[in-house]
This record gives C-alpha cells, sequence and structure tokens, in this order.
C-alpha cells in the first residue's frame, strides 16, 4: 500500500483520481485529483447534474472502469491495480448493485432473477433456494418468488432489484438512482427498504440520486460539479 494510505482505515479511499474520455477526437477530463473516503458502514448519496461525473464514479467503484491516475482502495484492496479477472471475482464476492430500470429478466420469475448471483458461487441448490426465499421475505415480497417480474409494480419490481443485489450478502452496495423511475409512495418504499439495509444490516451503501427526499435518508450527502465535490453536507448522529 502507498506510504501515504497505508495507516487509512477508511472503508473507501479514493486519492489523486484523475479520469478523461476521448470524444470526437477530444479529450474530455471527468475528474482531476478527485479525493473521497467512506466509512464502513456509511449511507452517503451523490448529487450533481447531469455531466458532473457521477455515473462514472459508480463505475470506478463497481470495478467495471479504472482511473488514469490514482488509487481505488476499498476494503483494503487496490482495485485499479487489479486485472479484470481479479475485479469480477471482487464483485461477485463484494458488490451489489441497485439500478434505476431494475435490469431484470424478463424471461425469469422474481426469484430466479434474485437467485442469478449466486449461481457464481459453489452453493447447493437447496441452499440457494433457501436464501432466495428469506431475502425475498426481508424485501416484503414473501410469497411472490414465481411471479413474472413484468407483472408487478414499479416499486415491486425495484425491491426484487434489492433482493438480487443483496442475496449474496455484499459488503458494498451502490445504488444508481434506485427512485428514478418510481412514484413517490413506491420511491419512499424503495428508500425504507435501504434505510433498514443500511442501520439494520450495517450496508455500506452509495447512492447516486438526482431525488432530494433519497438524499435525506443518507447520513451524508455529497454534491458533485463539473468532477469537483463542492459542498459537503450534514451527518447524521
Amino acid at each position: 500500500m502507498s506510504a501515504n494510505l497505508e495507516t487509512n482505515k477508511s472503508f473507501i479511499t479514493l486519492h489523486g483520481i484523475g479520469k478523461t474520455f476521448q470524444t470526437s477526437g477530444t479529450s474530455v477530463p471527468i475528474f482531476e485529483n478527485l479525493d473521497l473516503t467512506i466509512q464502513k458502514g456509511e449511507f452517503v448519496a451523490v448529487m450533481g447534474p447531469s455531466g458532473s461525473g457521477k455515473s462514472t464514479l459508480l463505475n470506478l467503484l463497481a470495478g467495471l472502469d479504472g482511473p488514469d491516475t490514482g488509487e481505488i482502495w476499498i476494503a483494503g484492496q487496490r482495485l485499479d491495480h487489479m486485472g479484470e479477472a481479479a475485479r469480477s471475482a471482487w464483485r461477485a464476492h463484494h458488490l451489489g448493485i441497485v439500478f434505476q430500470f431494475y435490469n431484470l429478466l424478463p424471461m425469469l420469475t422474481a426469484e430466479e432473477n434474485v437467485e442469478l448471483p449466486l449461481l457464481l458461487k459453489p452453493i447447493p441448490a437447496s441452499m440457494r433456494r433457501e436464501r432466495v426465499e428469506k431475502i425475498l421475505d426481508l424485501v416484503g415480497l414473501a410469497g411472490r418468488g414465481r411471479q413474472n417480474p413484468a407483472r408487478m409494480s414499479g416499486g415491486q419490481q425495484q425491491r426484487v432489484g434489492i433482493a438480487r443485489a443483496i442475496v449474496s450478502d455484499p459488503t458494498l452496495l451502490l445504488c444508481d438512482e434506485p427512485t428514478g423511475d418510481l412514484d413517490r409512495a413506491s420511491a419512499d418504499e424503495v428508500l425504507t427498504m435501504l434505510g433498514y439495509l443500511n442501520r439494520e444490516l450495517g450496508k455500506t451503501i452509495v447512492m447516486v440520486t438526482h431525488d432530494p427526499e433519497a438524499a435525506e435518508v443518507a447520513g451524508r450527502t455529497l454534491h458533485l460539479d463539473k468532477g469537483v465535490f463542492i459542498e459537503r453536507e450534514r451527518v447524521m448522529a
């Protein structure tokens, strides 16, 4: 570990991150020397206008993209030094992702969608089914596992998405606009579930959102503008 980071006990540390994209032969800087620390068990909301770097930040935290410069440490492991196979294995063991548009497979039932991450692990089928049943119960969908998600409301589909994200018991949950496609009542139900996962199960959550009410559920809100954190709001007790 780099000398300047070896005593850092943060769960997530981004140090000196630089990221540039090439568009039509032009270099477009997204981040220049970006730093970020998140403690284990925090619930952090990231807000900002379109093009501010929110999606890029999530991709970096997920190991789906790498920085041009700087270091990314999560739970004591340096992601930016891993090869693609190692990052894939890391995601399978440590990461859950909740998407705005659910990303559920329409030909599968709710329980089959939730089971998908477990198929990457050497777990007997009976244990997989038991785990899926418990997780669906946790998100308020007990008895709905054999239903096709297309026959569910948006809020219920997002609960299936959350169940899929947490079924493998990840250490980090990344949420990309999890309420962006929902009405207010359904959004509030999803936010209540995320709050429960953070408070009661200790999940570390990073949530990108445009919804101020969603940000209120988080313990800390960061604002990105043109690739820079311009404001750090309240930290809840």
